[in-house]
């Protein structure tokens, strides 16, 4: 560890700890209302719209909580987000109808949205030229963890009880102390950046605009329908925190191989590959694996589907980056989230709707479309346009869970 590095240590724990318990509460939350919401009857349409929620609050989040940040500082408003995801957790349980939970959710979107706003930029804050991209990495990372251990710990209640409901409240809660108490000095303002505008961006980058947006569609798709899926395979409450934790676990596992290979070629086929992989282990899946198959068979398929979809958002990130300007990358970063957040919006509902017209493997379907088309878009954009030179390519760096903005864009 570079000496530059251990200097910020301390700053660096504090805020990484806030941001894995955030996610450790936000993953659970989110297998938790799809299991809850089976039992209580709604329909795999309404469970998609409440998964679909959060990223729509995510979407206006990041859209606006830069604004809360700016009139009230960095330190009140993770102070209040954090306390209103808390409450809106428990919200859930008090009012169990699928309209309260859509609008619980999307408001704990718009507040994760903030918070991780606030952590991000309070570590380039703390970053330097040298350090950055050994932060972002441990950063995006820490979120992979976390969502793991957010996972098995639904076993830790009972899915029809309020204990796991109040776990969550309770994580989130605890995240507010580290970075509260945090030393770091709160960032300022970032200037000279440009503004999101989306048609420049897919000028730039049509390959990158189209795969953030079905990358969304699969990513939202399987973390808010994923546990249903699995429960009607047949697994019990720790099988599905098994089987959505081998997903982020498979993620985890080839996220710095994928980066490292593209890298060293073009973006672009690393991607179409992974997308191949994600729609023919679905389809093998669909063929050869009976509707109850044994549980160690659903584990390996989710695990190497996680290893081929969740990477792929980062890759897509890098290749954008590639594409644009220097004093480009904060408002390609944003546009990006917006497209990703509007396909997160679209896939649970759609695979939702797919899922009440054909069972669970409505969620299969979904996945493979867009994961085909994935590919065959990056196959004609290859045709079309050549990659980048290496000396313009970025080193790739993990995104987080749930990436936002990293800087404050000064609004005009």
């Amino acid at each position: 560890m570079s000496a530059s590095l251990r200097s910020v240590l301390p700053t660096l724990l504090a805020l990484l700890l806030g941001y894995g318990l955030m996610q450790m509460g936000n993953t659970l939350q989110g297998t938790l209302l799809s299991i809850r919401g089976s039992l209580e009857g709604f329909s795999p349409t309404a469970i998609g719209a409440v998964g679909a929620a959060f990223w729509a609050g995510i979407v206006f989040g990041s859209l606006w909580a830069g604004r809360v940040i700016a009139l009230v500082g960095h330190t009140r408003t993770f102070a209040a987000l954090a306390a209103v995801a808390s409450f809106t957790a428990l919200l859930h349980l008090l009012v169990v109808h699928p309209v309260v939970w859509i609008a619980a959710r999307a408001l704990t979107g718009f507040c994760f949205a903030g918070l991780f706003m606030v952590v991000e930029s309070w570590l380039n804050g703390s970053a330097s030229g040298r350090t950055r991209g050994q932060i972002l990495s441990l950063y995006g990372m820490t979120g992979l963890v976390a969502g793991i251990g957010g996972q098995l710990l639904l076993p830790a209640g009972d899915p029809a009880g309020f204990r796991l409901f109040c776990v969550v409240s309770m994580i989130v809660s605890l995240a507010l102390v580290p970075t509260a108490l945090s030393r770091a000095s709160a960032p300022a303002l970032a200037a000279g950046e440009t503004g999101i505008d989306l048609r420049r961006l897919y000028r730039q980058s049509p390959f990158g605009l189209v795969a953030a947006f079905l990358c969304g569609v699969t990513s939202a798709s399987f973390f808010a329908l994923g546990p249903l899926f699995a429960r009607e395979a047949g697994l019990d409450t720790g099988g599905i925190a098994v089987f959505m934790a081998c997903g982020t676990l498979g993620g985890f596992a080839m996220t710095w191989p994928l980066g490292w290979l593209s890298d060293r070629m073009d973006r672009r086929l690393v991607i179409i590959a992974a997308a191949g992989a994600a729609a023919a282990i679905l389809l093998a899946l669909l063929t050869f694996v009976p509707d109850r198959p044994p549980a160690w068979v659903l584990y390996i398929c989710v695990a190497i589907f996680g290893g081929s979809v969740i990477p792929t958002y980062s890759i897509v990130t890098a290749h954008v980056n590639d594409m644009v300007r220097p004093g480009e990358f904060v408002a390609a970063s944003g546009g990006l989230l917006i497209v990703l957040g509007t396909g997160s919006t679209a896939g649970p509902v759609l695979a939702g709707m797919a899922m009440s017209q054909f069972g669970p493997r409505g969620l299969a379907y979904t996945t493979i479309v867009a994961q085909v088309l994935i590919a065959a878009w990056g196959v004609y954009r290859i045709r079309r346009r050549a990659a980048p030179p290496e000396a313009q390519k970025e080193s790739f760096t993990p995104e987080p869970a749930v990436p936002v903005g990293t800087e404050l864009v000064s609004h005009p």
